[in-house]
């Protein structure tokens, strides 16, 4: 049985969020003329709704330790496989070094042309992400960092790693997030509870 995912596409491509406890999110933008997988989950009704947006111009992997189908569909499609670039072949696309730790390694992908911000694990949408009402969080490991990136950006979408993409007011919810990181890390156990509890759904 295929895994089961929720759609959302927007008008630069699509995001999929898998219906589990880790609420995994994947996406495919359009830009420069082609449609580039970003950390995808393997849904075969996702992957064809992205294959009518247009050619596959490779497949982006943002962080190390998630590698899901990136070398799988970049094979089987017969199309590159960038892992944690620096840079990419793509117009009007920037890369940031998120975290460059020995065991946690991340970028991001900025979409100038279309405000589109990608995401795979500094911020989230999902329950033990954003605790405190917020559309946004940090991830709980970096909330007491000073690590950022998009707060400087007109973002208008949103695309991230766990959880529903942001669509409206994006850099507003980037922006609390970032605010609110600190408070947010007096209720790790609060977010501790959703990570535990989302997973007993499963």
């Amino acid at each position: 049985m295929a895994p089961a995912a929720d759609l959302y596409p927007f008008e630069h491509g699509l995001t999929w969020v898998m219906r589990e406890w880790m609420r995994r999110g994947s996406s495919a933008v359009v830009a420069d003329g082609k449609v580039w997988l970003i950390d995808p989950v393997d849904v075969p009704e996702a992957i064809e709704h992205a294959r009518q947006l247009g050619e596959f111009g490779g497949v982006i992997q943002l962080l190390d330790r998630h590698p899901r189908a990136c070398h799988a569909l970049a094979q089987h499609y017969d199309i590159p496989l960038y892992r944690l670039p620096d840079e990419l072949p793509i117009a009007g696309v920037q890369v940031f070094k998120v975290v460059n730790a020995k065991r946690w390694r991340e970028r991001a992908l900025w979409f100038a042309d279309t405000g589109t911000l990608v995401v795979a694990e500094l911020l989230g949408t999902n329950e033990y992400f954003a605790l405190s009402g917020d559309t946004v969080g940090v991830h709980p490991m970096l909330r007491q960092a000073r690590v950022k990136v998009g707060d400087h950006l007109p973002v208008q979408h949103l695309l991230v790693g766990h959880g529903k993409p942001v669509h409206t007011d994006a850099a507003t919810a980037i922006a609390a997030a970032y605010q609110h990181r600190r408070r947010d890390a007096l209720l790790i156990a609060r977010g501790l509870r959703a990570f535990v509890g989302n997973g007993k759904e499963k």
